[in-house]
Order: structure tokens, then sequence, then C-alpha cells
């Protein structure tokens, strides 16, 4: 036996290696294109599962791309594997390189992180109106790496996601009322009792003012030149907006109050001269 291999010449032997190898290299082939086919139906059949339990549309396609890449890395390493690769240095491998990626690409990796955890948690979704990552706005857009804000005066802003999680998020759009508070400035001539029922008088007026917690001013300050007060109330905010209404109530005010003969004082200052001889 060892005479008849050493009769065999290089050549032959690399193409008993190749022929020995194509069967391999085809099985390895077919894994691999199953695998894709594999991962495409498990992208769909995700996504219409998650669509059906009515689950959240960004995490729906969150953990839809999810299934897709872990079939197709599953069917990689068992395609690598059949044609004798060693997938297990090849992983540790991988591990190294991504370590030291990571390292270098440190805020790429947070920001990922952070939208991964933002798509989970979903304290906003997209057209929300919400205060994140110090800015103002509505969400148009949730990303792995950014959010999308286009901001009260229009700007489309690309906040990363890892100063978006880590900071305060206030959604103005999860909550079915919000408080207006506004201060008021009376002579000190004034009725305040009058004072009082003109100030909700005029709340009455507005739309979208609710009746519980119900309105109620609160005097609470003599100032150089007026007795200060601070009118509070609640809109339902399906159908008032917080600028609109406070719009809408400065204006009532300063009509009811000069209707009514209720001065609004602007600062003063009394100046005493006195000649020396």
């Amino acid at each position: 036996m060892d005479q008849v291999l050493a009769q065999i010449s290089p050549f032959e032997a690399i193409l008993n290696s190749i022929v020995l190898f194509i069967p391999k290299l085809v099985v390895a082939i077919i894994i691999f294109l199953a695998t894709l086919y594999a991962a495409r139906l498990g992208f769909k059949f995700v996504g219409l599962a998650l669509e059906k339990r009515k689950v959240d549309p960004e995490l729906s396609l969150l953990l839809s791309r999810v299934t897709q890449i872990a079939i197709i890395i599953f069917g990689t390493i068992w395609a690598l594997s059949t044609v004798n690769f060693d997938v297990t240095g090849f992983v540790a491998g991988l591990g190294i390189i991504g370590f030291t990626v990571g390292f270098a690409l440190k805020d790429v990796a947070e920001n990922f992180v952070a939208g991964i955890l933002l798509l989970l948690q979903q304290p906003f979704d997209i057209g929300d109106a919400v205060e994140a990552g110090g800015y103002s706005g509505t969400v148009t857009s949730i990303e792995v790496r950014t959010t999308t804000i286009r901001t009260w005066d229009g700007l489309l802003v690309l906040v990363p996601n890892a100063q978006v999680y880590s900071s305060p998020i206030t959604n103005y759009s999860k909550v079915d009322k919000q408080r207006i508070r506004l201060n008021v400035g009376v002579g000190y001539e004034s009725d305040l009792e009058k004072v009082d029922a003109v100030l909700l008088e005029v709340v009455d007026q507005l739309s979208g003012v609710k009746d519980d917690p119900a309105p109620f001013v609160a005097f609470n300050e003599f100032s150089d030149s007026s007795i200060n007060c601070t009118l509070y109330f609640w809109i339902d905010t399906s159908e008032a907006g917080k600028l609109g209404t406070t719009d809408d109530l400065v204006k009532g005010i300063k009509v009811a109050f000069e209707r009514e003969g209720i001065n609004i004082p602007f600062p003063t200052q009394t100046v005493y001269m006195q000649n020396k001889v």
C-alpha cells in the first residue's frame, strides 16, 4: 500500500484531494443556499407573527432581523464545518477581532446597544412628541444607531441613541392630560375675589379643559408692583395642546381684565429728590 502511495505523483495527489473535496463543497453550497432561503422565510414568518400580535413595528423589525441574522450565522457555520473548516479557530478569531474593533469603536457599540434597548423598552414610538437627548420635537425614526427628532423649529436632528438612553425622556404623547400653569400679576388695589372669579371664567371658556382636577387660583406673592398669583388647570391632550391653550388663555385674560377694570401693573419705581442748600 505504501508503495502504491509512493508511486502517486504530487499532481495526482492534489487531483485526488480535489475530487474528494468537490462533493463536500457541493453540500456546503447547498446548505448555504438553503440557509439564505430559510433566513428569508424566518424574517417574513417572525414579522407576520408579531404583526398579528400587534407588536410595535420597530420592535417587530428588530426581532425579524435578529432571527434572519441568527439563521444565516448558524447555516454558515454548518456549511463551513462540512468542508472540514476549523470553525472553532475561526469563531475564536472573530471574537478577538470583534473585541478589538468594539474597543476601537466604543461609541458606535454604545449607540448600537442603546438603540436595541430603546427598541425593546419602547419609551416612545414614531410620531410621539418627546423631549429626549436634549432636544424637543416629534420622533420621525428610530434606528439602531440614532434616533431622528424633528424639532419644533422644523430642524431634523439625528441624536445618538446613547445620548437619548442616558438622559431623561419626556413623552408628551403618552399622557392623556397635562397641567398648565400661568403666573398673573394684578394691582394692589384689585379685588382678589373678583380676580379669582374672572380667571376661572376665562379658563371655563377654553376647549379641552378638564373638570377633574378642577381649575384653581393661588395667590402667592406680594411683589414690588403687583400681587402675584398662579392659575392652575388640566387639559385633555387629545383635544387641546399646551401652546395653543396658553395663547388663548393669555389673550382671554387681557380682554377680561380690561372689561372688568382689573389693572395689570408694570414695574415702576418712585424716585424722591431732595434739594440741599
